[in-house]
């Protein structure tokens, strides 16, 4: 990577799920050629299908003059580390768990030339810790996406201890070339976004458990009083009542009690009641 100014030409995604799906798609309508590593076979199927189908609908909502063969040429979905040799940037979008965060970024790491870049997607976990495993942790940072990325106009750009300046500096540009706005923070258990928007929820989650308020109600105090798109538990319910428990239990042994997750969220999520994607979570999707 010689111009740190412009967006990376060549874009390895690690994970092709709801999340690292929106993060190839937000590249492809950029321009770049991007490569998915999936698992397995089948998981590569499906995350190609559903990438496809996420910059079809976008270009039929004319967000480009690209035609979707033109876009699709640019996407190459893979099993092997092998494929991402080349890139100039690698973004891990994988499960937040710290192990399977820190496999995929020692594994992509192998694979990027000595200007290459490599990100990861972590909503919580401070990137000190993940960066002390890595042979150049002057070469990562956090870009954090938001869901659904295709609609979603923020990104959360975090450096970490020894990011290195151009990198710094660089990063919000391209964020930027992708159309969304840059919001640059330093490396934290939970970073700006991720520590207030679980605050907000867990305390709406309370309120639930105690009898205060319905959902509907909390949800609606927060949305046409304070002009939230979208109400705590609604937004819980999209991005996954057990990703939510497992960045609360995360930001509860870092940053104290007050974000210790409320049994209404453990026996949700204990009963398979994990937002829209189950059909269940604080609103009933069935």
């Amino acid at each position: 990577m010689t111009d740190l100014n412009n967006i990376p030409a060549r874009v390895g995604v690690i994970g092709g799920g709801r999340m690292g799906g929106g993060i190839a798609h937000a590249f492809l309508m950029a321009g770049a050629q991007v490569t998915v590593i999936e698992r397995e076979a089948q998981a590569g199927a499906a995350a190609r299908e559903r990438i496809e189908s996420s910059v079809a609908k976008s270009i039929e909502r004319g967000a480009t003059d690209a035609n979707l063969d033109e876009v699709v040429q640019r996407l190459a979905v893979e099993l092997d580390y092998a494929a991402l040799a080349g890139c100039e940037l690698i973004v891990e979008a994988v499960f937040e768990d710290y192990d399977v965060k820190l496999d995929a970024l020692t594994r992509a790491e192998e694979q990027l030339g000595p200007e290459g870049v490599l990100a990861s997607n972590t909503s919580s976990i401070s990137l000190a810790t993940l960066a002390e495993k890595l042979q150049r942790p002057e070469r990562f940072l956090g870009l954090h996406f938001f869901n659904p990325v295709p609609a979603s106009t923020l990104i959360e750009v975090v450096i970490a201890p020894k990011t290195d300046a151009d990198i710094a500096a660089a990063a919000p540009k391209w964020v930027e070339q992708l159309g969304k706005t840059p919001v640059v923070v330093k490396d934290s258990p939970g970073f700006a976004s991720s520590r207030l928007g679980v605050a907000i929820a867990l305390e709406a989650m309370r309120m639930v458990e105690e009898g205060v308020a319905s959902a509907q109600d909390i949800d609606a105090a927060m949305e046409l009083g304070y002009k939230h798109p979208s109400g705590p538990l609604k937004t819980t319910d999209i991005v996954g009542l057990d990703v939510r428990l497992g960045i609360a239990e995360y930001l509860h042994e870092h940053l104290g009690e007050r974000f210790a997750p409320p049994q209404i969220l453990r026996d949700k999520v204990a009963n398979g009641e994990l937002g829209r994607k189950s059909g269940k979570g604080f609103y009933d999707y069935s």
